[in-house]
């Protein structure tokens, strides 16, 4: 709310060089901002009572999208990349796989390791579980498991994420 649009009685009052310039009525704040040829910005709505300031709302406004801007730059998605197992792998193969989780946790990524049985793998399920858990232990230098190994239909599934 700018100007006019503030209704309030009283107001805690900013002035334009950041001073204290205490709680006053709105009229005398609104005043005090025609004086010094800015406007009155209601910067805090919610306190009791509200913070007002005198500032340029142009240059104001220009200042509050350029932090969105910079806060939204900072800010990182974390996507979840998959790699999917069978339970003959070979070593070297998982080595490779290893490797490619690896490249993923270092960028920031979670990893969703998935062990897929087909046909009558199926019924050996029990006995391939070591492999997610030798995956696991090979990355247990930079990740740590964030969901433990579990069965979901013809799959085995388990999360990895960098360690902090």
């Amino acid at each position: 709310m700018i100007n006019e649009q503030i209704r309030d009685r009283e107001v805690r009052l900013i002035g334009a060089d950041g001073a204290q310039l205490g709680i006053m009525s709105s009229r005398e704040a609104m005043r005090l901002a025609e004086e010094a040829g800015l406007d009155l910005v209601k910067i805090a709505p919610t306190a009791k009572p509200p913070v007002c300031k005198i500032v340029d709302y142009g240059k104001f406004k220009y200042e509050q999208v350029r932090k969105e801007k910079e806060a939204r730059k900072k800010q990182r998605t974390i996507e979840i990349k998959e790699i999917r197992l069978s339970p003959n792998i070979d070593t070297n193969d998982l080595n490779t796989k290893i490797n490619a989780a690896r490249k993923f946790l270092t960028k920031g990524d979670k990893v969703k390791v998935t062990l897929r049985f087909r046909g009558r793998e199926i019924a050996h399920m029990n006995n391939s579980k070591h492999i997610l858990d030798d995956f696991a232990k090979d990355l247990s230098d930079i990740a740590v498991v964030e969901k433990a190994p579990k069965v979901e239909g013809r799959s085995m599934t388990m999360f990895l994420t960098e360690k902090r």
